[in-house]
């Protein structure tokens, strides 16, 4: 996700993250559904719930940050697959932690941080072990649209 200016038309979801079972706080995000609408809108039903498959709700309520990578990103929503081409949309998803020019024209940029970059911070400086794996678990204990 990157910096660019907010739009009021814009939806904007939040995580409530817990750190090795505390609560450390909440990150509000802004969609731009304006320019990525397909993109945003997905992600969006992820964080309410109301994605269904097979009539059961799916959703990244209880899913982990399962990738920590410090002064690069964090990585989370790994309960079906990551971006499987041209025109796809999964669950998983990043939030880079710092510029990353070389991801330009590789990845979609859907959202950015508007509050809670702290909460991000936390979670970027988790002690990782093999493949960047949190040694705590890091969950979003809660999500939805604000």
């Amino acid at each position: 996700m990157a910096v660019a200016n907010s739009s009021p038309v814009n939806p904007v979801v939040f995580f409530d993250v817990s750190i090795g079972g505390q609560e450390v706080g909440r990150m509000k995000i802004e969609l731009f559904a304006d320019v990525v609408p397909k993109t945003a809108e997905n992600f969006r039903q992820f964080c309410t719930g109301e994605f269904r498959k097979d009539g059961v709700p799916i959703g990244y309520k209880g899913s982990t940050f399962h990738r920590v990578i410090k002064d690069f990103m964090i990585q989370g929503g790994d309960f079906v697959n990551a971006n499987s081409g041209p025109s796809t949309n999964g669950c998983q998803f990043f939030i880079t932690c710092s510029k990353c020019d070389w991801l330009d024209g590789k990845h979609v940029v859907f959202g950015k941080i508007i509050d809670g970059l702290l909460v991000m911070r936390k979670i970027e400086n988790v002690p990782t072990g093999p493949n960047n794996k949190p040694k705590l678990p890091v969950v979003i204990s809660q999500c939805g649209e604000m």
